[in-house]
């Protein structure tokens, strides 16, 4: 059941921290010198239990603004059970848990706030519109808290965050639009919360290295611009997609490393062009609805270490070829249909092939499941995943021969023999 008092005493905190802003920007505007006196009342709102005996003072411009931004932070906190932010009162914010200063990338001679990581605190409340006054943090990680709401459009003023890790939370709606507004952002997990409705497809366009937005309830197609990202992971597992696995994914290959599209609701037959992925060290496309048989193009991906493809509807011969990449060590094809299996994949240090069609082998499907399921060929082109071949050209428009021409002699020439005079 919802808190109505819980949550009209976290608005009623918000607007004062609003109104705190305020004021506090107004007081370090009027004054030209480098020192920043914190109002003593103010303070004491703030932090009751530590009312100070003087006005704090913060030498700093920068981490004068931390203070607000963390202040308001802590006051949009309403559960901290391991009193993880106890130590987030007075002017030496580089002394919170949790807060890593360090020079300012453009005056080296300037301290200030770069890094703020509230990982495994189990803190609970929502992130408040102040945090754009970190305007030189670079990484910013709260994961495994219980933050919940709305992602906060003013990070993007965060012009150097470069790490966002808000994974394992509550927040909830459609995609944070602000996450595509971070000019810097290289990290991005937003992994195991409950964000819902389409994946923007500009997501694909930002220059990420890493990309997880796996565990939600996003249930869009994979954007068809997928290739033009290029990120070294890509994981987009446990969502509820539908359709394909877009085939401009393979205009990844130069930075692709690990891709998990694992229980995303995908369809069709995996395309040939997979062996393009030239750098993949883990493929995971398991618990989907993919049909077909497994491509030998596969055997191009030297690097390939894990591949799973179980729980799917695959089928026909393993290729041997597979088996024998040289840094295979797991491979997991099980609940599929296929029906042969090579010895070099019986060989490999971790596999799982129960629940196929394979004669010999334990823990297999019954026949009669097996026969139902060849019954029905598998026609790759009816999920309008793989192009269709062009139908062929019709054939040239020629116009009608002329008739044949027979060559006719002429009839011997008769020579008239000359009179006979008698």
């Amino acid at each position: 059941m919802i808190d109505h008092g819980m949550l009209f005493m976290s608005c009623i905190k918000m607007k004062i921290n609003s109104l705190i802003t305020i004021i506090i920007l107004l007081s370090l505007g009027s004054y030209s010198h480098a020192t920043h006196p914190i109002l003593p009342h103010l303070h004491r709102h703030l932090h009751s239990s530590v009312p100070p005996s003087k006005p704090i003072t913060i030498q700093n411009p920068r981490l004068a603004k931390a203070y607000i931004a963390l202040a308001a932070l802590k006051h949009a906190i309403t559960s901290d059970p391991q009193n993880f932010t106890s130590n987030w009162y007075g002017p030496d914010v580089c002394n919170y848990n949790g807060v890593y200063c360090a020079p300012a990338p453009d005056d080296p001679h300037t301290t200030t706030v770069a890094g703020l990581d509230l990982n495994n605190a189990n803190i609970a409340g929502t992130l408040p519109n102040d945090l754009c006054l970190l305007s030189d943090l670079t990484l910013f990680h709260i994961n495994t808290n219980r933050f919940c709401g709305q992602i906060p459009d003013s990070l993007r003023d965060l012009k150097l965050l470069y790490e966002l890790d808000i994974s394992n939370n509550q927040f909830d709606g459609p995609f944070p639009p602000v996450l595509l507004c971070i000019p810097s952002l290289k990290f991005l997990d937003i992994r195991y919360n409950k964000f819902t409705g389409d994946i923007p497809s500009e997501l694909f366009d930002l220059k990420l290295d890493a990309l997880f937005i796996n565990n939600n309830k996003f249930k869009s197609s994979i954007p068809k611009n997928i290739g033009n990202s290029r990120v070294s992971v890509l994981v987009l597992a446990n969502n509820d997609f539908k359709g394909c696995i877009p085939s401009s994914l393979t205009k990844m290959a130069g930075t692709l490393n690990e891709v998990i599209l694992s229980n995303s609701g995908l369809t069709g037959c995996l395309s040939p062009e997979i062996g393009l992925l030239k750098n993949l060290t883990v493929l995971d496309i398991s618990s989907n609805k993919l049909v077909g048989s497994l491509p030998e193009s596969i055997s191009k991906l030297k690097k390939l270490e894990q591949l799973n493809v179980a729980d799917n509807k695959l089928s026909g011969d393993i290729p041997n070829s597979i088996c024998s990449l040289p840094r295979l060590e797991n491979f997991t094809y099980s609940f599929n249909f296929f029906c042969s299996v090579p010895e070099t994949c019986l060989k490999l240090p971790d596999k799982d092939d129960k629940k196929n069609c394979i004669p010999g082998r334990p823990l297999q499907r019954s026949p009669q499941e097996c026969k139902s399921f060849y019954s029905v060929p598998v026609d790759c082109g009816a999920f309008g995943c793989l192009p269709r071949s062009p139908p062929p050209p019709p054939p040239p428009h020629h116009s009608p021969p002329p008739p044949p021409h027979y060559y006719h002699p002429p009839p011997p020439y008769h020579h008239t023999p000359p009179p006979v005079h008698r």
